[in-house]
């Protein structure tokens, strides 16, 4: 128990540190953990102690987990139904070229150029087909984007765009049966049944006993996420849905909101990037550094290609369109949940998956930093949209 704790204060050691160093580089702090974990890795490696961060401990797989889910959950929640509805177009236009785009490209890429077999190379395509909710909420979040039709656009083009990657991924390799069935039967059930029931135990037991909220969305969530895994599916998937069967229900109290942020922001997701950039193999990426820039290239390409006249449509500001376009060309969690499943499976080697996930962290960093640096729109960060549920926009503009 002693190395538990004192592995956990390791970790959020290097949290602190992220932090700092993201605010004097003005550098999103997600961003700053996974650069950061990645250096941890290739540290640990070096010294021989890679075993010792425990990576694949089971309390630390869980809470990496639970922090994705929440994360995910609270995306979901920003993304109001029925504000969604006048921007159906654009996101499912946006959303459903991010996903198609890149997973032809990369799954041409992987078996022709690089000459994988057909199975990996789809399974390439659909890890590289993704976008990293969990990066851009961070983002959207951090700046007050979330707050923004403009950042309700690209969390839903995200959402379409990772719901395409489930899709394909389950069409492709995982088997349809009947716990299939089961969990959209509970999936649907649940979007017409838990705002109502989430409503009821807020009047009658909210405000009078301790923190039922938190622990009623946790039980939902973490219910679903088992579902979800028995049926061959990621819990990560029911989570970003119920969010938004939630969405109305959540804006109603922006303290509960804030709460849930801070146990995930200050508690959670710091552990999930930083594990997930100390998951880099370095040495593995830099014996075949080709394969790995032939698929991160592959991956930014195409979706800059696909999505950059796509958003053109919908966006006039240059700064806009880019900022746009290069959010939606991340990669993390989806795309690293595909490369685990296709190991997992025997679908691709401990090789390949070493090349997918290295491009999946690159393009989770790389073009964020991109964005933020050179074509961060903020004049929407100046618009009349501060609100007291997002801390700290202002001193975010009076930093820019």
């Amino acid at each position: 128990m002693d190395s538990i704790y004192l592995l956990a204060a390791f970790w959020f050691f290097a949290a602190v540190l992220s932090t700092i160093l993201a605010n004097r580089l003005k550098i999103s702090i997600a961003l700053v953990e996974i650069i950061v974990g990645t250096i941890i890795g290739f540290a640990a490696f070096q010294l021989g102690y890679f075993d010792r961060l425990s990576l694949h401990a089971d309390w630390l797989k869980f809470l990496t987990g639970v922090g994705a889910i929440l994360l995910t959950f609270l995306a979901g929640a920003e993304l109001n139904p029925d504000a969604m509805k006048s921007k159906i177009t654009e996101v499912s236009v946006i959303g459903l070229i991010g996903f198609s785009a890149p997973f032809i490209g990369c799954s041409l890429i992987a078996y022709y150029l690089i000459g994988w077999n057909m199975q990996a190379s789809l399974l390439c395509g659909i890890a590289l087909s993704t976008t990293s909710m969990a990066v851009v909420y961070a983002v959207m979040l951090e700046y007050g984007f979330n707050k923004t039709e403009f950042g309700k656009g690209v969390l839903g083009a995200c959402f379409i765009n990772d719901l395409g990657t489930v899709i394909a991924l389950g069409l492709i390799f995982a088997p349809f049966t009947y716990k299939t069935l089961i969990f959209i039967a509970a999936t649907i059930l649940l979007i017409f049944t838990l705002a109502p029931l989430t409503d009821f135990i807020i009047r009658r037991f909210a405000y009078k006993t301790a923190a039922i909220r938190a622990k009623w969305v946790l039980f939902v969530l973490l219910a679903m996420g088992v579902l979800a895994l028995w049926s061959g599916s990621e819990p990560v998937l029911p989570a970003y849905v119920l969010g938004m069967v939630l969405a109305k229900t959540m804006e109603k109290d922006g303290h509960f909101v804030r709460r849930l942020r801070t146990l995930t922001v200050g508690f959670l997701t710091p552990l999930y990037f930083l594990r997930a950039g100390a998951l880099v193999s370095i040495p593995a990426l830099a014996a075949a550094p080709v394969i790995f820039l032939v698929l991160f290239g592959g991956k930014v390409i195409t979706k800059i290609f696909g999505l950059y006249p796509a958003i053109h449509r919908f966006r006039e500001d240059k700064n806009e369109k880019w900022y746009y376009t290069l959010l939606m060309s991340t990669g993390l969690t989806f795309g690293t949940i595909s490369a685990l499943y296709g190991l997992t499976n025997n679908i691709i080697t401990q090789a390949q998956y070493s090349y997918i996930v290295g491009a999946v962290i690159a393009s989770a960093v790389i073009p964020t930093l991109i964005a933020n640096k050179f074509f961060l729109p903020i004049h929407l960060l100046e618009a009349p949209i501060l609100d007291d549920q997002v801390p700290d926009q202002k001193d975010i503009i009076n930093k820019l």
